[in-house]
């Protein structure tokens, strides 16, 4: 069913509901722990991670597979001695019966998977996309909701947000959804995007006004303002802190709404939010091992040609 996987552009609505439906029985114990036994995972991350990173490998370990890893590629691999991703790729495959990479670069994974014998998992490219993450969060959405008739308001970084983007293309598979982009304007989801959207029909606006978008949402999908995406200093402060939820926001939101975020959280979302009930980011980080145990046992479901 899937080969690699490097986009939400990607998967229809009926691999979703394969996914899911794998993820929920896996969330109930339904699952073998010797599924994977005999299999190895290269994570390859050029770029810092733990949720990701530790999620995918104790989905491999649950499973029965194991694990080899670098934490730091960037640093401690042979890119810092000038190897390119293709050589490292070419490499790697051949350690390994799947290899899950995070790249600085937008578009690595794709190119990564041209190069690879073995699966390719986006892990997050650089501003591009986190795929595996958008998952995760369709996965939590869906069960805390029975109608998908529902207003999502997605916070900050839009234009850098890769978690943004790739749940943006999910939700794109349901016209009912309707969409609330809050970020300042030099920060807007890109044209590509937004392209897409009005392609496929989805209703959605663009503001800069929090309050009133967290007001008639049920989902509030906060992200923070990346430091890493921004050249200098003074243009990171520029928007930092803009848009923060804390106590003053829980009194506007729906009794029936949802917080989520994708983390790392930085001073987006302020602790004494921690403890309400709408608060689900950590049951979403938590997801995320189970949604990645699906799609690990998806991937190793039928044998994987060889690249042309």
């Amino acid at each position: 069913m899937l080969r690699h996987i490097v986009s939400a552009s990607q998967f229809d609505k009926k691999t979703l509901e394969k996914i899911f439906s794998t993820a929920s029985k896996i969330k109930s114990g339904n699952y073998s722990p010797k599924t994977l036994s005999g299999k190895i995972m290269a994570t390859l991350f050029y770029e810092p991670s733990t949720r990701t990173r530790l999620s995918f490998e104790s989905a491999m370990l649950r499973l029965g597979g194991t694990v080899i890893s670098t934490e730091d590629a960037k640093l401690f691999s042979s890119a810092a001695k000038g190897e390119t991703l293709e050589d490292t790729i070419r490499i790697v495959h051949s350690y390994s019966d799947v290899i899950v990479l995070r790249h600085f670069d937008s578009g690595a994974s794709e190119i990564a998977s041209k190069y690879s014998r073995v699966p390719i998992i986006n892990a997050g490219d650089g501003n591009g996309e986190h795929p595996t993450q958008a998952l995760l969060d369709m996965f939590t959405i869906f069960s805390k909701f029975t109608t998908k008739n529902l207003t999502i308001c997605m916070i900050g970084d839009l234009a850098n947000g890769r978690t943004i983007h790739s749940l943006s293309y999910l939700l794109s598979l349901y016209p009912q959804i309707k969409l609330i982009f809050v970020s300042p304007k030099a920060l807007a989801i890109p044209i590509d995007l937004k392209n897409h959207l009005k392609a496929k029909k989805i209703e959605f606006r663009e503001t800069e006004d929090l309050n009133k978008s967290i007001k008639i949402s049920e989902v509030v999908y906060q992200t923070r303002i990346q430091k890493e995406r921004f050249k200098t200093k003074k243009d990171y402060l520029k928007y930092f802190g803009k848009y923060i939820l804390d106590e003053s926001s829980l009194k506007i939101l729906k009794k029936s709404s949802v917080i989520m975020h994708p983390l790392p959280r930085v001073n987006e979302i302020s602790k004494e939010v921690d403890t309400d009930p709408r608060a689900i980011y950590f049951e979403e980080a938590q997801n995320g091992v189970y949604i990645r145990m699906a799609l690990l046992i998806l991937l190793f479901d039928k044998p994987h040609p060889k690249p042309r």
